[in-house]
């Protein structure tokens, strides 16, 4: 695809605008009082919905790529993965201020009691680094480490999908719907590496 930078930068724009919608859309029902019976625990899930399906959008970008041998979809990689770091800050927040009540005390008793908090934190905390290594002049600072650091998106991957299985306690069909997704994005990676490596041999 070939545009003038200001038709990219439009596009980048109505990208950006699109993938703010949903939370613009969580104030409104927030402020109109229609998030259901429970709103905290419909906001913390929409969130978390919304963070892995940013992480699953950003992890497809590359074998796009590939796939359609085209550059483009790289374009749209870091604004993808930081809207899924916004969007898990936001369900992390959610949860201590509005869930817990700011209450540490009580946050320190929850882990050891749900293996699912210890694994979204580490989720959360794996995606951090990326977060604020994701610009190109840190990317240029650390080099060949960059590479290695992001490949950490792979582990935050599986790890939220174990952190939504365990949270999710009757029906699992919506977290095995991300499982499956997630599967074929890391497999692909896998295939795509090992068929870089046949040819380099």
């Amino acid at each position: 695809m070939r545009f003038s930078k200001k038709s990219w930068a439009c596009i980048k724009i109505s990208i950006f605008l699109l993938s703010l919608t949903p939370f613009l859309l969580l104030v409104n029902d927030t402020l109109q009082d229609q998030l259901g019976a429970n709103p905290i625990e419909t906001l913390h899930f929409s969130l978390g919905d919304w963070a892995l399906r940013f992480l699953c959008i950003s992890l497809a970008l590359t074998p796009l790529k590939k796939l359609l041998q085209q550059s483009w979809p790289i374009r749209f990689r870091r604004m993808m993965g930081l809207f899924a770091y916004v969007y898990a800050s936001l369900h992390f927040l959610v949860y201590i201020i509005l869930d817990l009540s700011l209450s540490w005390e009580i946050f320190i008793d929850e882990v050891p009691q749900s293996p699912y908090i210890l694994v979204g934190l580490l989720t959360f905390l794996l995606l951090t680094p990326l977060a604020l290594t994701s610009t190109k002049a840190m990317q240029k600072r650390l080099g060949k480490r960059w590479e290695q650091l992001h490949r950490l998106v792979y582990i935050a991957g599986i790890s939220a999908i174990i952190h939504y299985l365990w949270l999710v306690k009757s029906d699992i069909s919506e977290p095995l719907f991300y499982a499956a997704v997630m599967s074929i994005l890391l497999g692909t990676r896998l295939i795509l590496y090992f068929t870089k490596q046949r040819r380099v041999e």
